[in-house]
């Protein structure tokens, strides 16, 4: 496939609330930002190469190549975020645009490499589950942060202590909703735990963990 053609299946997947459902022509034109004319063009583009499905007055859907096509794409472009963020510190704003171009590299030799590099990893940057290379997903469930081990990556999604003091040392310590946590130690003393978010390394009891909800992925 050609960049363009990568883009559009991309779009359509996600336009698709995840490949499943059908596509108009206006909407694939105002996700891309182009006229209706030129997605008619790339339409049949896509149909030919078997990777879309077009129903007259309804619009289009991925077949199963597509949409495999497209989840390597959307693969490629969450294990580029994670290098560039976690590995070589680009400013956050500049991460997606990046990502972006470089999701486009053909070489799944390259691809492979850069995930083991990565550690193999289940969650994107900004959040997001990256899809295997076979496609799958792994599932997303939220647990409480003195419940995971040590290597365990996932994003602050909840608190079970709304008090106001508890709200207070959150913010001291830069505790938000949508942080990035890793997992680094947990004492087995007395359940404190020493976390990442994002860049910085803290040190937290387990009475704070214990009301800290992540949302981490597991295997299917």
């Amino acid at each position: 496939m050609t960049p363009a053609e990568e883009d559009y299946i991309k779009a359509i997947y996600h336009l698709g609330k995840d490949g499943k459902a059908t596509v108009t022509t206006n909407a694939i034109a105002a996700r891309m930002e182009t006229k209706p004319s030129s997605v008619t063009d790339m339409i049949k583009k896509l149909s030919d190469k078997n990777l879309i499905a077009y129903k007259k007055y309804k619009g289009v859907s991925l077949t199963e190549s597509g949409t495999l096509s497209a989840l390597s794409v959307i693969r490629k472009q969450y294990l580029w975020e994670v290098f560039l963020g976690e590995k070589l510190e680009v400013p956050e704003e500049e991460i997606a645009n990046l990502a972006e171009q470089l999701k486009h590299i053909k070489s799944e030799r390259l691809i492979a490499k850069l995930d083991a590099y990565l550690g193999n990893p289940r969650v994107g940057f900004f959040g997001a589950s990256i899809p295997h290379k076979d496609g799958k997903f792994k599932k997303t469930v939220k647990k409480l942060l003195n419940g995971l081990t040590p290597g365990t990556k996932g994003i602050c999604v909840g608190i079970n202590d709304a008090s106001a003091a508890f709200l207070k040392f959150l913010e001291k310590k830069g505790i938000a909703l949508g942080n990035n946590i890793l997992v680094l130690e947990r004492e087995e003393f007395d359940g404190s735990m020493k976390i990442k978010i994002d860049q910085k390394e803290i040190q937290i009891s387990d009475q704070i963990a214990s009301n800290l909800f992540l949302e981490v992925t597991e295997d299917e």
